[in-house]
């Protein structure tokens, strides 16, 4: 029997390898494409930065270094120079497959960041395996803008998972509902009605507030948001402002807040402010043929009647008087069971002149 050669010794000591086999490999050197490996082969391992990664952003001398140790999948036993082209993405991509497999059927909560922002949804990537989140799974409510999202790390659930049509679908909207229902339920077992929450307004329309109490939404219609009125709630109140409500009804899922506390009624003092006698200052809140509405305080409004604007005749409060305008009159009748004070200014002209003809003492 012939005695081998050095390198048939050598070459018979050397692993064989084969298309598709996972093998492990010491890194010998980061180029600024490539990653060479030694397997153990007569040749050695090439991992081109594609077959490394999708990101083109990544620098493989960041992320690589000389004697890290690294699995991957052969793609070709000899790339025509003699050289082993492996990939890294490919086998980690199948990890991943694996691992969303079992996601999917342990219903496990997944977290990634977003790795792009397409017309439709969102992509994230878990282990190089990329999971497409449609945009009517984002979120619990419509998303106009789904750019936000970008790079931004998110919850999900697979609730689909077909590798091989490569639909593997993600699901972040119904975590948002489960957990929103676990809040609502949170929420509504702590409130009663009367009690002052705190809130922050999601929504402003022309008849109300949407204010969101943590679990649930509740509404603050437009005439609950004053003792006064309020003409454009557009102009009072700004999405995203915080504010104290009070809990006025509660009717099964819906809440009906308000901003009309009881301790600060203004027709708690009323009935000495304005008692029968008391000169008072108001403001022209509106007007009828039959007179005035004259805002006293916010709400409290009290009726000039046309009959006691002037001594002269008035036709129309119009005709003398504008919204807005500040007038001075006297009480003549408080009402506070029914919430009804009548004002007077002629009573006042005529007072003035009996004033004036006083004499004036030397």
């Amino acid at each position: 029997m012939s005695e081998m050669s050095f390198e048939q010794m050598l070459e018979e000591s050397l692993k064989t390898i084969h298309n598709g086999e996972v093998v492990e490999g010491t890194v010998i050197d980061v180029k600024e494409d490539e990653i060479i490996l030694n397997i153990g082969y007569k040749a050695d391992g090439i991992i081109t930065k594609s077959e490394y990664t999708n990101d083109s952003s990544v620098n493989l001398q960041d992320v690589v270094h000389v004697n890290d140790k690294m699995e991957a999948k052969v793609l070709k036993v000899n790339d025509g120079e003699g050289q082993v082209l492996l990939t890294y993405k490919r086998l980690a991509a199948e990890k991943g497959n694996k691992r969303l497999e079992e996601a999917f059927e342990n219903h496990e909560v997944l977290k990634a960041p977003v790795a792009q922002v397409l017309d439709g949804g969102l992509s994230v990537v878990i282990d190089e395996a990329r999971v497409f989140i449609p945009a009517s799974l984002v979120s619990d409510t419509y998303e106009r803008n789904l750019g936000k999202y970008a790079g931004q790390e998110i919850e999900f659930v697979i609730s689909e998972f077909n590798p091989r049509r490569r639909r593997i679908i993600g699901d972040r909207k119904q975590l948002l509902v489960a957990k929103k229902a676990e809040m609502q339920k949170e929420l509504f077992a702590r409130i009663a009605v009367g009690d002052v929450v705190e809130g922050v307004i999601k929504n402003v329309t022309d008849f109300g507030a949407f204010i969101d109490l943590g679990g649930a939404d509740g509404l603050l219609h437009i005439s609950e948001m004053s003792w006064g009125r309020v003409e454009n709630p557009k102009k009072v109140f700004k999405v995203g402002e915080k504010l104290s409500v009070l809990i006025k009804d509660i009717s099964g899922d819906k809440i009906a807040l308000s901003l009309k506390f009881p301790d600060q009624n203004p027709w708690l003092t009323a009935a000495e402010k304005y008692a029968a006698g008391n000169v008072v200052e108001g403001r022209v809140a509106r007007m009828t043929d039959f007179g005035a509405f004259v805002e006293l305080e916010p709400g409290v409004d009290a009726l000039l009647h046309v009959s006691q604007i002037s001594q002269d005749h008035v036709d129309k409060p119009s005709d003398v008087l504008s919204v807005g305008q500040i007038i001075t009159a006297k009480v003549v009748d408080f009402n506070g069971e029914d919430k009804k004070i009548s004002l007077s200014m002629k009573v006042l002209q005529k007072e003035a002149p009996a004033e004036a003809e006083e004499p004036v003492e030397e």
